[in-house]
């Protein structure tokens, strides 16, 4: 197996900046100096993107800046010991030990488990004071060679001794069961572990961990798990099999507490075992409906009911994104009338046997109809996993009924969140009911979705449907019948909307309306494609609009701002209008405003000169979707140009904020 560190990976008491993303920058350079990765930019982006997600320092001084990435072509870890200290966001102050840990998208079980051992050698003292009292870059590499090969130093004499005490004073040891997770799954996953179950031991407890890392997972015991006394789940990701916990108390907390807390975490699951009313995993296996029921208590109607929304907006993209996109290459193959013909050749003619068109005919009657039968999941999802932000899996089931009855009536989108609302506070208050246990197995497969199919879907049947049907038939003829000067206002409308908070709820909103009306759009009603189009367009023009101002005024932007530019041009050109999010977090009240500009006059364009979309993503990459292309480009560059020389003027003339200082020169010659 290559070997994972080399002296040429290791850098020995130097200054390598003031940030953790210069030293993520200059060891990202050392691994693709050695040949194991194919770009630095590539390497660097994946991880410093980890480490925004999750500081990465732990307590002594030390940090794990890690990723898995498609530039890595071998595992590698590169060292530095630093003159500078630097933070990385542990509680006792900035690092000196950096290790950084780059691994293959798929990486072998064997690579990742010495990975991991290493992260796990890093909370150990002698292991530590060993590297820090290291004469040169070999010495590192011999100390890692034997961490890993299990050739661990001695010891501290005291250690053993305590660890015998304590257990000695306890009679019978409380037992905790522990689940920890992260989402690279290779360091902090098991530096976690480790970390709890050495205070359990000073503490006379006995703890027994599962780590759900990338190097697999060995299952708890079924007994072991019966026979705890609490449970702590040390994650940052759902919780695999946490039903086999059900009942159990349990203390929950992201997987960096249990590194930098692990004592005061064994302390909260000790005294939650002894505690009745302390919070417990809950028996449909459903954790995240717990944490949720946490949040609600300080959550109004109004967030409860925008969170369920985004929820169901957010598993209803893909189904719309994939169906639009072969919907729109069904159109490409075999023109606008295939919508007439589809269904008949598909069923009557195959590759023997083509219809009158020939191939391409065919092709595209196959890919229009796997599209528009992927769309017509479009409301059943958003009404199911409206009705799963509510009552969780239970809900998933009567949402889904809702919604294809909504579609059903003609009610539509609208019908689908009204259904979906509908199913999923009806089966949250069903899943309330206090019930004999042995009717408690079969609430979440058979009777709250049987129930709350009834009551919400005869809702929606004999109440709720024809008028909502009503409304969205209106809404629809609204939108056909636009021209001129109303439909310039709704383009400045949907403009303004999509360049508001950059993916967030509002954003949300103008994406989902008009992603949920793209079916209806045919070659005699392109309201809905004009819709898409200008959504698309407009959402595109904060990141390349930040992207263009980092190039025409460096000066203005911090080091880290142009790193995030230089991300933002992909990010725009693909329509993931987050890219602008870095610059907006930073600078809201020059970012937004600027951004809201320019995606207000690409609306406006887009509407007055007719841009259709016919996929719902994709930006520059789906043009053969986009009707009038040459003016969709015309009114992305339009509002970029403006959104950036206005961002610049508020820089300028607004009250400036301090920029970074440029790294010192020494991270140069590294």
């Amino acid at each position: 197996m290559t070997q994972l560190i080399t002296p040429q990976l290791v850098t020995l008491d130097q200054n390598l900046g003031d940030s953790p993303a210069d030293v993520i920058r200059v060891l990202a350079g050392k691994v693709a100096a050695t040949g194991r990765a194919s770009e630095v930019e590539g390497l660097f982006a994946d991880a410093f993107a980890r480490e925004q997600k999750t500081a990465t320092g732990v307590p002594g001084g030390i940090a794990i800046p890690h990723c898995r990435s498609a530039a890595v072509q071998e595992p590698a870890l590169a060292m530095a010991r630093l003159s500078h200290k630097v933070d990385f966001g542990a509680k006792d102050g900035p690092a000196d030990l950096i290790f950084f840990i780059a691994a293959p998208d798929g990486a072998d079980q064997e690579h990742l488990k010495l990975l991991s051992k290493l992260a796990r050698s890093l909370i150990k003292k002698d292991f530590t004071a060993a590297l820090r009292a290291a004469a040169t870059e070999q010495d590192i590499v011999d100390l890692v060679d034997g961490a890993l090969a299990d050739k661990p130093a001695a010891a501290p004499a005291e250690a053993a001794p305590a660890a015998a005490t304590a257990s000695t004073t306890t009679a019978a040891p409380k037992r905790i069961v522990a689940v920890t997770a992260c989402p690279t799954g290779i360091a902090h996953t098991y530096m976690a572990a480790d970390s709890l179950v050495a205070a359990a031991k000073e503490m006379g407890v006995d703890l027994q961990v599962e780590t759900q890392g990338s190097s697999g997972a060995k299952p708890l015991d079924p007994a072991v798990i019966a026979a705890a006394d609490a449970v702590i789940f040390a994650v940052d990701v759902d919780v695999r099999g946490k039903e086999r916990f059900a009942g159990k108390p349990v203390i929950n907390a992201p997987v960096k507490r249990g590194i930098d807390e692990p004592t005061k975490m064994v302390q909260e699951a000790l005294a939650a075992a002894e505690d009745p009313h302390a919070r417990r995993v809950p028996h449909f296996g459903a954790e995240e409906q717990a944490e949720r029921a946490e949040e609600e208590k300080g959550e109004h109607i109004g967030q409860k009911l925008k969170r369920a929304v985004l929820t169901g907006v957010s598993y209803m993209i893909p189904f719309v994104a994939g169906g639009g996109l072969l919907i729109a290459l069904g159109f490409l193959l075999g023109g606008y009338d295939i919508t007439e013909v589809a269904d008949k050749v598909v069923l009557e003619n195959n590759f023997g046997n083509l219809p009158e068109g020939g191939l391409a005919t065919y092709l595209g009657a196959v890919l229009f109809k796997i599209g528009a039968l992927s769309m017509s999941f479009l409301v059943p999802a958003l009404a199911g996993y409206i009705a799963y932000a509510i009552a969780d899996r239970p809900g998933i089931a009567p949402g889904f009924v809702a919604g294809a009855v909504s579609g059903f009536m003609g009610a539509g989108f609208l019908g689908g969140i009204v259904g979906g609302l509908l199913a999923g506070y009806v089966a949250h208050l069903i899943g309330t009911w206090q019930v004999p246990r042995w009717l408690r197995g079969l609430m979440p497969v058979v009777i709250i979705p049987l129930l709350a199919s009834i009551v919400a879907s005869g809702l929606m049947f004999l109440v709720l449907g024809g008028p909502i049907a009503g409304l969205t038939v209106a809404l629809n003829n609204w939108l056909t019948g636009m021209s001129g000067a109303s439909a310039v206002v709704l383009g400045i409308i949907l403009g303004l909307m999509m360049c508001f908070d950059l993916g967030g709820p509002v954003n949300k909103v103008a994406y989902a309306f008009a992603v949920a009306g793209l079916s209806a759009g045919s070659a005699d009603n392109q309201a809905p494609w004009l819709i898409m189009g200008t959504v698309m367009a407009a959402g595109m023009v904060p990141p390349l609009a930040m992207a263009l101002a980092t190039v025409l005024n460096k000066k203005l932007f911090t080091l880290n701002e142009r790193e995030n530019g230089k991300a933002a041009w992909l990010l725009g050109a693909s329509f993931i209008s987050e890219g602008a999010i870095p610059f907006a977090a930073t600078d809201p009240l020059r970012v937004i405003p600027a951004s809201m500009v320019g995606g207000a006059l690409t609306g406006a364009l887009c509407m007055a000169t007719g841009v259709t979309s016919q996929a719902p993503h994709g930006g520059f990459f789906v043009f053969f979707a986009i009707g009038n292309l040459p003016m969709f480009v015309v009114a992305i560059v339009a509002g970029m140009v403006v959104s950036a020389l206005a961002v610049i003027a508020l820089k300028r003339f607004a009250v400036k904020k301090p920029v970074e200082a440029e790294p010192v020169p020494a991270t140069a010659s590294v």
